[in-house]
């Protein structure tokens, strides 16, 4: 086998937000190179870098999953196809299974050459394109493992036993994904404000330099340019990790010495107060998104670790609608995991992701 990296990096389609330049770096759980390729053998190399926790890919062969693996710091070859008819048109996906750990080094995954003895084809697009914001549930943790298992690595997180990724594929739909474990509207599970999907939105990656300053991570760093990937929806499943917040200590922010805590009354509902600052900090985000995505319809579900914040959520949607004169998104319940449809980590499950998958599929053929 051959490099035939200078003819063939042009027809792999990159998706997810990335680098602007080769080799294309990957950031975000579900973030993916596909290529078709008809060879007897073709192998990839994919640099990776992190600190600590190490950056997990799936590679899927028509659409089966076919290897699952960890990477090695810096580069790594893989074989994909060996010994095979070099007649037949193969689609090949190499997904990032692993979300984004924050402060772990430079945390990013890149494919740096491809060998083979055959050629790559160009890739079809398809006619629908959706993006996703969430936290864990969209960064698919628990998507691996057994029930039971707890420990907190990058092994149990899943990007296609997941909802957003089945999602896609139900509709034929090109996806991006921005998710992070334990993030959410105003604050993270912990109550920390600097922990909030909103404050990533306009970046490639903010979250790949951490809390600390902005820093260079292969252009993680940079405004992300959202007329690369236009989409006919956004879908938002975010509210988990604030309603967390209730209960857990106040988080004091070290930048500003100001103390905050999602508060609940004395019957166990979100406050008022906390009510309040949900509402204005998810309309101030559902405007942002609607002016970078003029056209797109949004939606907002949410239900599969529970229903906590669902009153919050429809005081949001309400007050944007009444505040903007734009019609009001979409909400949508999601299947609550209980049971056997539990993964590990007490998150989802692949069955409770399909079951996801189904409803908001059904919602969006509709819209």
């Amino acid at each position: 086998m051959k490099s035939i990296k200078n003819a063939a990096m042009p027809l792999v389609k990159v998706l997810g937000r990335t680098s602007k330049e080769a080799p294309y770096a990957l950031f975000w759980t579900g973030s993916r190179y596909e290529m078709d390729v008809k060879a007897a053998n073709l192998s990839v190399v994919i640099k990776a870098s992190y600190a600590f926790h190490e950056q997990w890919i799936v590679v899927l062969c028509d659409g089966a999953p076919m290897i699952r693996m960890p990477l090695n710091n810096g580069d790594n070859v893989i074989p994909i196809l060996r010994n095979r008819n070099p007649e037949t048109l193969h689609h090949i996906r190499i997904v990032k299974d692993t979300p984004v750990m924050p402060g772990d080094g430079e945390p990013y995954i890149e494919l740096t050459d491809i060998l083979s003895d055959g050629m790559l084809l160009p890739v079809k697009e398809r006619s629908k394109k959706v993006v996703f914001v969430g936290d864990s549930i969209t960064s698919g943790e628990g998507g691996s493992g057994a029930q039971g298992e707890a420990d907190w690595v990058p092994a149990v997180f899943s990007a296609v036993d997941n909802y957003a990724y089945m999602t896609a594929d139900m509709l034929d739909a090109d996806y991006q994904a921005i998710s992070q474990s334990g993030w959410g509207v105003v604050c993270g599970y912990d109550n920390d404000v600097r922990h909030n999907m909103p404050k990533a939105w306009h970046k490639v990656c903010a979250l790949a330099y951490g809390d600390g300053p902005v820093r260079p991570v292969r252009g993680a760093e940079e405004e992300y340019d959202f007329r690369l990937f236009e989409p006919e929806a956004v879908v938002i499943n975010l509210a988990t990790n604030d309603g967390n917040g209730v209960g857990m200590p106040p988080f004091t922010d070290p930048e500003t010495g100001v103390a905050f805590a999602m508060t609940k009354d004395e019957d166990g509902q979100l406050s008022k107060e906390s009510t309040a600052v949900f509402a204005e900090k998810a309309v101030a985000f559902l405007s942002d998104i609607r002016c970078t995505y003029p056209k797109a319809k949004i939606i907002w579900c949410y239900g599969m670790l529970g229903y906590y914040m669902k009153p919050a959520i429809l005081t949001a949607l309400r007050l944007y609608a009444d505040c903007t004169g734009d019609e009001m998104p979409t909400y949508v319940d999601l299947p609550e995991a209980t049971g056997e449809t539990l993964g590990s980590r007490w998150h989802p499950g692949k069955l409770c992701h399909k079951r996801a998958a189904e409803v908001l599929a059904g919602v969006l053929k509709k819209l």
